[in-house]
């Protein structure tokens, strides 16, 4: 019996135009694969990169209200030293009052966030006993403002 391939050269066109076909299709599907894939790297870039410079930008607006925040406690001692009373004991009193938030004020101005949370950082660290007492303390007083 002859081979059916040899007898009939349409058919074996046919088998081939079918496997470069087949063959197309794979391509295709694998091309569109890729293109899927960047797309969806892309995206993925793209919110980390979002996420990311929204993070900077909110970090950035808290140091800018912290100095904000220590320019106005520098302006409100200003303003106690110059206006308050100047003699007697109540001067006295006044005249330290004003120089605390002076000398606050220009601390946390200067500092800003990041420099007071190193600064906590290190006196947590130099001081790690009374740190977790202390926080114990103020874990337990929101509890019990919370509860209530």
């Amino acid at each position: 019996m002859a081979n059916p391939s040899t007898t009939n050269p349409s058919l074996e066109k046919a088998k081939a135009a079918g496997m470069h076909a087949a063959d197309k299709a794979k391509e295709a599907a694998s091309s569109v694969g890729d293109m899927v894939s960047q797309a969806a790297s892309s995206v993925g870039k793209t919110a980390s990169d979002m996420a990311s410079q929204a993070a900077s930008t909110v970090g950035k607006t808290a140091e800018n209200l912290t100095s904000s925040a220590g320019a106005g406690l520098r302006n409100l001692g200003d303003t106690l030293s110059d206006k308050g009373p100047h003699e007697g004991m109540l001067g006295s009193a006044s005249q330290a009052v004003a120089s605390t938030l002076k000398e606050g004020g220009k601390y946390i101005q200067d500092a800003g966030l990041s420099g007071m949370a190193d600064d906590l950082t290190e006196v947590i660290r130099r001081n790690p006993v009374p740190a977790v007492l202390v926080g114990i303390g103020i874990g337990f007083l929101i509890g019990r403002v919370l509860r209530s």
